[in-house]
């Protein structure tokens, strides 16, 4: 049975859609006493034109490896290790803020410092502001 959305309901989810996450999205909604699934909510941001992905200082892993010329699996191998903080968006995409990336460009660990080092600083600045 679908329900309707209401205007606040419209209200908030496009004031938390450049910032979260669908799951995200559909946990505030929830406190708030309102009921979405988060594919609802994923569902709901497609059909307004918004994307299901926040934009404002977000990355994947597949964005961080194109800037960098690298390939993804790299950067999400740095994530695995712990090298790089990231969210999961599922169980193979990660969510890097723009902080956490600016962090490890500042502190890469030993072993990959001489690589972090060779990356044109124009790119760095671009990622992470």
């Amino acid at each position: 049975m679908k329900r309707k959305w209401t205007p606040e309901e419209l209200e908030i989810l496009v004031e938390m859609s450049e910032a979260y996450i669908p799951k995200q999205i559909a946990y505030r909604l929830r406190i708030r006493g309102y009921h979405r699934t988060t594919l609802a909510v994923h569902k709901k941001l497609y059909s307004l034109g918004y994307s299901a992905r926040p934009t404002l200082d977000n990355y994947s892993c597949n964005q961080i490896a194109q800037a960098l010329s690298l390939n993804s699996s790299t950067v999400a191998r740095w994530v695995r290790l712990g090298w790089l903080k990231a969210m999961r968006r599922s169980a193979r995409n990660y969510l890097v803020k723009s902080r956490d990336l600016k962090r490890f460009f500042k502190n890469p660990p030993q072993s990959i410092k001489k690589r972090i080092a060779a990356i044109d600083p124009q790119v760095v600045r671009y990622l992470v502001g």
